[in-house]
């Protein structure tokens, strides 16, 4: 099943909706996007992204980077966070080739969840406002900080960590057109850390899932213990993204 919308600039818009969370529910379709930047949106993809009815949009940008690359045109469909998670910049594309990927996306998200706590808390409950589905999530590829959030709600609806780490790779099928147009924004910067620039593999999400499991006992731990989400915040999360899993009808 392929989750990317297909815009012309965006090269990362997933739907994500049908992932089974347990109890015989499942995340519901249209509801819950996420997103590389939505400031590139132009002419037949702004109007595609308006057709989808999005309520609510939530940027996980820096505001440094919002001012160089441009946000999302106001709109009065929607309402707009910025909700800046990383607190401790660093430069992908100049690491060495010596650099490997797995281990260090993992400690970079592990960074991210200990100094954007009040960031990532803020964001649990814009989702889990009530009317403001639908509603996409991004930062700039909509890979690390957008997969460290998509992570954290997929866990507290309940989806499963093979699921979580099979959501985060399917970066991976955007990644070339992705490099392609960080190499066409940047002319004259080398890019020092092929072939791992712009990479989403599954065992970077799973090492950064052990390290908060170590801490935490798990995400939904981590989320308790270091967010306070409640019994209240996961109630609405549930209430306004799942729904009855749809029912397998056998032929005559």
């Amino acid at each position: 099943m392929d989750r990317h919308l297909p815009f012309q600039r965006l090269h990362n818009f997933r739907d994500l909706g049908g992932y089974a969370a347990g109890d015989g529910l499942t995340v519901r379709w249209g509801r819950l996007y996420r997103s590389d930047s939505l400031g590139k949106l132009r002419d037949r993809d702004w109007e595609r992204f308006l057709a989808l009815g999005v309520r609510t949009v939530v940027d996980l940008r820096y505001p440094w980077e919002i001012e160089w690359r441009g946000r999302i045109p106001e709109h009065p469909s929607f309402a707009y966070h910025n909700l800046s998670i990383e607190h401790r910049p660093y430069d992908q594309a100049g690491l060495g080739p010596e650099v490997a990927v797995e281990p260090y996306l993992a400690e970079r998200y592990l960074e991210v969840a200990e100094d954007g706590v009040v960031e990532l808390r803020r964001a649990l409950e814009v989702i889990a406002a009530d009317g403001s589905a639908p509603l996409v999530f991004h930062c700039a590829s909509g890979k690390d900080r957008t997969g460290l959030l998509a992570a954290l709600v997929l866990a507290l609806l309940g989806v499963d960590e093979d699921t979580i780490v099979a959501d985060f790779e399917l970066t991976e099928l955007a990644r070339d057109r992705l490099v392609a147009e960080w190499l066409a924004s940047d002319p004259g910067r080398e890019l020092a850390w092929p072939p791992h620039f712009g990479r989403a593999p599954g065992e970077a999400m799973r090492l950064f899932l052990d390290g908060v499991a170590g801490r935490y006992g798990s995400l939904t731990g981590y989320a308790a213990e270091r967010l306070g989400a409640d019994g209240a915040l996961l109630d609405a999360l549930r209430r306004n993204l799942l729904e009855p899993a749809p029912t397998a009808v056998s032929g005559a």
